[in-house]
């Protein structure tokens, strides 16, 4: 019979807060043009090379608050000020992108263009090939002709 094993307390890490590090702001209680990066990304900006302003505490620290928040869930804080608008790639770009999804996703064997990335590095081919059956139509790109240009720009 396994002997019943000892259950070891978890030593909680208190870090006191200080002026050196980035502002911390509670749950809820941020104040206007300070947004997070998913933030950012819906009003079309980008931090724009400048750092995090200020730290958003998770909901557990809200209780301790003359400690900082050391939990993984907290968030960076960028301000709106210094956000630029999205780089909007190239019609170059997106076609070096699309040529590249294409090689990833395109069977050597049946040369045909699926939805998804095949495992070429394991398998070589796609599965259909690989295991002689058909493929459904809804899972590859009907033509087999050359890609055309499907790009979003």
């Amino acid at each position: 019979m396994p002997r019943p094993r000892k259950k070891r307390r978890r030593e909680v890490k208190r870090v006191p807060r200080s002026d050196a590090t980035l502002p911390e702001f509670d749950w809820r209680a941020c104040p206007e043009g300070l947004v997070t990066r998913r933030q950012l990304r819906e009003r079309g900006l980008s931090p724009g090379g400048h750092g995090p302003v200020a730290v958003l505490r998770c909901k557990a620290c809200a209780y301790r608050p003359d400690q900082s928040c050391i939990h993984p869930t907290r968030a960076w804080l960028y301000s709106v000020e210094l956000a630029r608008p999205k780089r909007v790639p190239t019609l170059a770009q997106e076609e070096a992108l699309d040529r590249a999804m294409a090689a990833r996703s395109t069977c050597p064997q049946c040369r045909r263009r699926y939805y998804f990335c095949l495992p070429l590095r394991t398998q070589g081919v796609c599965d259909p090939c690989d295991k002689g059956y058909a493929p459904s139509p809804d899972t590859y790109m009907a033509s087999t002709a050359p890609v055309v240009h499907r790009l979003a720009a």
